[in-house]
């Protein structure tokens, strides 16, 4: 009972920095390999919470009116088509060398928000359609190969993509993150489910804590500026970051 009740209080962490802003899913995969999951079969169980916490993530999102349809759905679409390729290699998944791979792109991505350059009014119009339209369609599809391989820091590559192609803003992209992720987390999670590598139970409690702190985040994030979001950002990655390359100092 303890070890679920820690479960859950770390999937409501993770569930509050998903939200906000991503990476939560480094906290949550070694909780699980912790109680004895094999990685791949840690990996498919994150994955039940992650499909949950975006539910309530994009409920949340959207009890406040915050919500880009259509253009959400053909992210979600492209996501989930790369997902399908990237949960395959997924579920024999060895990566030794992941954890610092991963601390390195999650400060590249948060650098490349963090330097966006000065825009005019005009350029800092959100862009939907047309070259931006086509160009968010392929860079999801490659997101959606790495969601559906490894999960954690997918939501750094959303949010890099939807700033610096498409202009919207931190609390706008955190609501089409959730709607994407939930979108392409269904096909990973169906392979993972068919090739055996889901532990239901732990999944479930897991999903309890991840889904309460996504319903929290979302809601409390609207109407906050990016600057904040941004600051939250930055805190969140260089603690993942400094976690991912030097375990030793969180133990």
């Amino acid at each position: 009972m303890k070890t679920y009740l820690v479960l859950i209080g770390v999937g409501f962490l993770a569930g509050i920095i998903n939200t906000l802003a991503g990476g939560g899913s480094v906290m949550t995969l070694p909780m699980l390999i912790f109680m004895g999951l094999p990685p791949n079969v840690a990996n498919g169980t994150n994955r039940i919470a992650i499909f949950i916490q975006n539910i309530f993530g994009t409920a949340g999102f959207r009890s406040k009116g915050v919500k880009d349809y259509p253009f959400n759905v053909y992210m979600g679409i492209s996501a989930m088509i790369g997902a399908v390729i990237g949960a395959q290699l997924g579920v024999h998944i060895k990566g030794e060398y992941f954890n610092k791979i991963l601390g390195f792109v999650m400060l590249f991505v948060v650098l490349m928000l963090f330097v966006k350059p000065n825009k005019n009014a005009i350029d800092s119009i959100v862009k939907t359609a047309g070259k931006e339209l086509w160009q968010g369609v392929i860079a999801f599809f490659f997101i959606g190969i790495y969601g559906g391989f490894i999960q954690a820091g997918t939501g750094f590559f959303v949010l890099l993509a939807l700033s610096q192609i498409n202009n919207f803003s931190l609390v706008r992209a955190n609501a089409i993150k959730s709607f994407v992720i939930l979108f392409f987390t269904i096909t990973a999670l169906a392979i993972y489910i068919y090739n055996d590598a889901i532990n239901w139970k732990v999944g479930l409690v897991l999903a309890i804590g991840n889904s309460a702190g996504a319903w929290l985040a979302s809601r409390w994030s609207v109407g906050k500026s990016d600057v904040l979001i941004k600051r939250f950002l930055l805190v969140v990655v260089l603690v993942m970051a400094a976690k991912l390359w030097f375990p030793h100092w969180f133990y």
